[in-house]
C-alpha cells in the first residue's frame, strides 16, 4: 500500500484523492519515522536458515555440530521460546514480512495468491521511508507476488555492500542449506559438499538421538544424521556473512538476529504446529553501544551469553524491527515488539495454525504458552498421514509407510497414522517435550485445557480468523471470477517549479492500499534503481520520471512517465476494489461458522443440530453442517435421518456444498447419485474447487472407479495440487 496512505480511513484516503496532498505527505512522513533520518541508527542483518529447529550446540544439544553459531549465541542473546506461527515456509513467511497473522489477511493456505488488506503492507517499506537501503537475498514467498516497492534489492546479488555511502541498511540473507530437499539429496555435488566438513564435524547415525514418534531403521537414522551434517554447513555459511560484516567494520554498528523459518523438514516436524514443526532458533546480537536503546529499561539484558526465556512469536519480528529502527510501529500490525522504546508487554501465549499443505487439507489451530501447548484440529476426521506427494519423497516417510503397511509400528509411532485425530489436544511440553501424550482427556489438567480452550477462542474472534471459510469460496472472496484487480496508473498532480530549472513532482494514486515506486531516466522494465515514493520528486530539465503503483495482491499498474512540459492532473480520479474484508457479515458469517464447528464436542448427539444448519443462508456453514453429519453419522438411526437431508444437498447452488454432499452420500453406499456431482465438479473452472472433488475422489478410493477417465484426464489439470491428487488416486486405482 502507498507510503502515502498508510493507515489511512476511507474518509482520510478520500481527502486525498479530493486534492489534500499535502497533510497526506505529512501524515505518511510521521507514520514513517521522517524525522529520525537525521539521527543515527543501527543497522540489521537477518541471517534465516530454511526447516531448522534449535538443534544447535548453544541450545543444549549434544549431537550438534555448530562451533560457529555456539560462538554467536556467546556474544547475544538466545531466546529459547521463539515460534513460529505455521510449520511451512510461505505462510510463515507472510506473517514475518507483515506482521500479520497470515489466518487474518487470508494466506494461511501453503502457496495461496493472497489478497490482504488495503492496511498491509510488508515492513521494509516502512524502513525504506526512513531512509534505510534495504536488500533481500533472496527468497520471498510471501504467498503474494513481492512489490518493487518492498526492497531496493530483492535478489541472489543483494547485499549491504551495494548500499549507498552513509546509509543504514536492513540486509537478509537466507540460507536453503537445511530445507527439506537437501536431507534427501543423495547427488554428487551434495555429497562434495558433504566430504567438505571433514573429520569430527560429520554425524555418526548410530549416535542419533531419534524422537520416540519415528521408527528406528538405517534409513532413518541416516536422514537425522544428514540433517545434522547439513547443520553444520550452514555453522560455516553464517561464519562466512558474520567475517563479511567484521571485514566492513560494520559490527560495533549492526544489530545481527539468527533464525529459522519453521522446524525440521523430517516427517512430523515440518508442516506441523507441534515443538517439531513451530519452534524455532533465534539469537539476536546487540552491539554495546547499542543496548541502552534497544532495552532502555535493562541494558543488561543485552549482554553476551544471556539465554532469554520469554514467549517470542514471528508476527513480532516486523514492530521489533521498526521498534528499534525509531520507526512508528503501524497500528494495525497484530505483533508486538520486544525489543526498542516500543517494547510491548511479554507474551502469555503464542499462536499457529495448519491449513491446506500443497495438496492435502487439514485445519488445525494451537495455543502455546510456557509449558503447554493445546491444539483444536477443526478436521478432526481426517487423519495425519494424508498423502502430501513432495513430502512422501523423504526416505523416512516411506519407512513410516512401510513399517505401517506392515503392521510393525509401536507406541508413539503409530499416532500419525490413526484414522482420525482428537477434536482436542494437551501436552505438558516439559515433562513431554516430544508431544506424545495428550493430555486433553485427564481430568487432572481440565483447567488447563479450559484455560487454553478459551485463549484460542479468544484470539481467532480478536484475529478474525478466516480458516473456516472453504478455501473455493474465499478464493472467490477475494478475487471474483478469478480476476486479478489491477492498481489505477499513477498520475502527476502538483509540478512546482519551471520548465528551466526543474522542480519536485507529486505523485498520486487513486487505488487505495497502493505504494508507488519511482525512477529518474534508465529503462523501466529494469527490476533494480526503483525509489519508495514517500515526498515529492525532484526533476531536472531533460530527466524523465517513472512511475509505477503496486498493492499487495494486485496486479502492478503501468509505467507513467513525465517530462519537463508535461501537464499534471489536479487529482487522480477515485476508484473502488471491493474487498473481501469489507463484506459486512464477514463477522457474523465467522460467529455461525465457529457455533457449527462447536458441534464436534456433540458428537453424535449433535446430528438434529447440524441438520437445522443446512438451511443457513450461506454456503460456508452449510459445508460444514455436511461436513459434520458425514463425520459423525455412525449409527443407523442418526443416518435414516442424515441421508434424506444430505440428499437435498446435492442440489445445493453451491458446488463446494455439493461435493462435501456426493462425498458422504459415497461413503453411505450412494455413488450412483454422488459420483455424476464429484465428476461434474472436475469441470468446474474454480481450481480449488476441483481440487475439493479430487480429494473427496481420492478418499472414497476404490469407489470412484466408475469415474476413471475423469480422474485420468484431472491428471492433467492445469492445478498442481489437483493433478497431485489425481495421480495419487490414479496409482491406487491402476494398481489393482
Amino acid at each position: 500500500m502507498a507510503s502515502a496512505t498508510c493507515g489511512l480511513s476511507r474518509r482520510e484516503f478520500l481527502a486525498f484523492v479530493s486534492g489534500s496532498a499535502a497533510g497526506l505527505l505529512l501524515h505518511g512522513a510521521d507514520a514513517f519515522g521522517q524525522g529520525q533520518k537525521d539521527k543515527a541508527r543501527p543497522n540489521f542483518l537477518w541471517i534465516s536458515a530454511e526447516d531448522l529447529s534449535p538443534d544447535l550446540g548453544c541450545c543444549g544439544d549434544k549431537y550438534a555440530v555448530t562451533p560457529n553459531l555456539d560462538a554467536f549465541a556467546s556474544q547475544g542473546v538466545r531466546y529459547d521460546r521463539a515460534f513460529s506461527h505455521a510449520g511451512v515456509c510461505a505462510p510463515s513467511r507472510s506473517g514475518i514480512i507483515t506482521g500479520m497473522y497470515p489466518t487474518t489477511i487470508g494466506t494461511q493456505h501453503m502457496r495461496c495468491q493472497g489478497v490482504p488488506p488495503h492496511y498491509v503492507k510488508c515492513f521494509p517499506e516502512y524502513l525504506r521511508a526512513s531512509g534505510y537501503y534495504c536488500t533481500n537475498n533472496a527468497k520471498t514467498d510471501y504467498q503474494f507476488d513481492c512489490p518493487r516497492t518492498v526492497w531496493d534489492e530483492c535478489s541472489a546479488a543483494a547485499h549491504w555492500r551495494n548500499r549507498p555511502k552513509d546509509k543504514p541498511f536492513f540486509a537478509v540473507i537466507n540460507f536453503t542449506t537445511t530445507h527439506e530437499s537437501r536431507i534427501r539429496d543423495r547427488s554428487a555435488e551434495m555429497t562434495k559438499q558433504l566430504v567438505r566438513l571433514g573429520s569430527g564435524q560429520r554425524h555418526d547415525p548410530a549416535k542419533a538421538q531419534l524422537p520416540p514418534y519415528y521408527p528406528d531403521t538405517p534409513k532413518v537414522r541416516e536422514d537425522w544424521a544428514r540433517y545434522y551434517d547439513l547443520v553444520t554447513l550452514l555453522d560455516r555459511q553464517v561464519k562466512e556473512v558474520l567475517d563479511q560484516l567484521e571485514a566492513d567494520g560494520l559490527a560495533e554498528d549492526t544489530i545481527v538476529w539468527f533464525w529459522g523459518d519453521h522446524g525440521r523438514g523430517l516427517p512430523r516436524a515440518k508442516r506441523w504446529v507441534y515443538d517439531s514443526g513451530s519452534r524455532v532458533p533465534l539469537i539476536v546480537r546487540v552491539p554495546e553501544k547499542w543496548r541502552a536503546a534497544a532495552a532502555p529499561d535493562n541494558p543488561d539484558a543485552l549482554k553476551p551469553g544471556i539465554a532469554n526465556d520469554e514467549l517470542i512469536a514471528f508476527v513480532d519480528f516486523a514492530p521489533t524491527l521498526l521498534s528499534l529502527a525509531g520507526v512508528e510501529i503501524p497500528k494495525r500490525m497484530q505483533g508486538r515488539a520486544f525489543l526498542g522504546r516500543q517494547r510491548g508487554k511479554p507474551r502469555e501465549y503464542v499462536y499457529g495454525a495448519r491449513d491446506r499443505m500443497d495438496e492435502a487439507y487439514d485445519l488445525i489451530r494451537t495455543v502455546r504458552d510456557r509449558q503447554f501447548r493445546y491444539i483444536r484440529n477443526y478436521m478432526w476426521h481426517v487423519s495425519r498421514a494424508q498423502t502430501i506427494a513432495y513430502m512422501d519423497q523423504m526416505p523416512t516417510m516411506q519407512e513410516m509407510r512401510r513399517l505401517h503397511a506392515e503392521g510393525k509400528l509401536q507406541g508413539p509411532q503409530t499416532q500419525y497414522f490413526e484414522p482420525t485425530k482428537p477434536i482436542e489436544e494437551l501436552y505438558d511440553t516439559v515433562a513431554d517435550p516430544h508431544e506424545v501424550n495428550n493430555l486433553a482427556g485427564d481430568p487432572k489438567y481440565k483447567d488447563v485445557l479450559e484455560r487454553m480452550r478459551q485463549a484460542h477462542s479468544l484470539w481467532s474472534h480478536e484475529t478474525m480468523d478466516v480458516g473456516l471459510i472453504p478455501e473455493p469460496l474465499f478464493d472467490e472472496l477475494k478475487r471474483p471470477g478469478g480476476k486479478f484487480a489491477s492498481v489505477s496508473d499513477p498520475v502527476f498532480i502538483k509540478f512546482a517549479g519551471n520548465k528551466e530549472e526543474g522542480g519536485t513532482l507529486t505523485i498520486a494514486c487513486a487505488t487505495l492500499g497502493s505504494s508507488i515506486a519511482w525512477r529518474i531516466g534508465g529503462d523501466p522494465k529494469d527490476s533494480d534503481g526503483w525509489n519508495l515514493y514517500v515526498k515529492p520528486v525532484l526533476l531536472k530539465p531533460g530527466e524523465v520520471l517513472y512511475a509505477q503503483a503496486c498493492r499487495l495482491g494486485f496486479h502492478d499498474s503501468g509505467v507513467a512517465a513525465f517530462r519537463m512540459g508535461d501537464a499534471v492532473v489536479d487529482k487522480p480520479e477515485p476508484t473502488h476494489v471491493d474487498h473481501w474484508e469489507d463484506k459486512s457479515d464477514l463477522a457474523g458469517l465467522r460467529q455461525r461458522l465457529a457455533k457449527v464447528k462447536d458441534l464436534d464436542f456433540g458428537g453424535p448427539n449433535a446430528t438434529t443440530s447440524f441438520l437445522a444448519h443446512l438451511k443457513d443462508t450461506k454456503p460456508a456453514v452449510r459445508y460444514w453442517s455436511v461436513v459434520g453429519l458425514h463425520a459423525w453419522t455412525k449409527y443407523p438411526v442418526d443416518l435414516a435421518m442424515a441421508k434424506p437431508a444430505v440428499t437435498t444437498m446435492l442440489e445445493d447452488s453451491s458446488m463446494v456444498v455439493r461435493v462435501a454432499a456426493a462425498h458422504a452420500m459415497c461413503d453411505w453406499g450412494e455413488e450412483r447419485v454422488g459420483l455424476p456431482i464429484l465428476a461434474e465438479a472436475l469441470q468446474n473452472p474454480t481450481d480449488k474447487t476441483r481440487m475439493f472433488a479430487m480429494v473427496a475422489l481420492e478418499k472414497i478410493g476404490e469407489k470412484a472407479r466408475p469415474v476413471l477417465p475423469q480422474i485420468q484426464a484431472a491428471a492433467k489439470d492445469s492445478d498442481e495440487c489437483v493433478v497431485r491428487v489425481a495421480k495419487t488416486a490414479l496409482s491406487r486405482l491402476e494398481r489393482r
